[in-house]
């Protein structure tokens, strides 16, 4: 079956991101210059202007630092994934990353909620960063 839901336009600037995603590895930029951590990818630090990175796997966990439960699909790819939430995660590495939550109820969701990412493996060229509850 294929999927109908919207996938993300790949760049020059966030092609290693997808890459390392289809590896289950969620990756940020480093700056060389600075050490600034940044999402979204682009060509230059916007701390410094440097040009110079690396990219650093994370852990992959975080926190719920903001979220929005959804009751209407406004794309019908998401109309069997109602009510779901969309989540700003705040990773312990830094850089907050706007995600799905998924193996939760809505209703429990919180601000502050220990999570982790985990895959959604939708195309062989796409696996999508989610997040769940974190156990432990």
């Amino acid at each position: 079956m294929a999927y109908e839901k919207p996938l993300p336009i790949v760049n020059s600037d966030n092609k290693s991101f997808w890459d390392e995603c289809r590896r289950h590895r969620l990756t940020f930029q480093k700056c060389r210059a600075c050490g600034h951590l940044r999402w979204p990818p682009s060509f230059l630090c916007p701390e410094c202007l440097s040009e110079a990175c690396d990219w650093q796997v994370s852990r992959g966990e975080g926190w719920v630092y903001s979220f929005v439960v959804y009751h209407e699909a406004y794309h019908p790819g998401f109309k069997g994934d109602l009510p779901y939430v969309v989540a700003l995660v705040a990773l312990d590495e830094g850089p907050r990353f706007l995600t799905q939550l998924i193996h939760y109820e809505p209703e429990a969701v919180f601000c502050g909620m220990r999570v982790r990412v985990c895959w959604d493996d939708v195309t062989e060229a796409f696996s999508l960063p989610k997040f769940e509850p974190r156990q432990g």
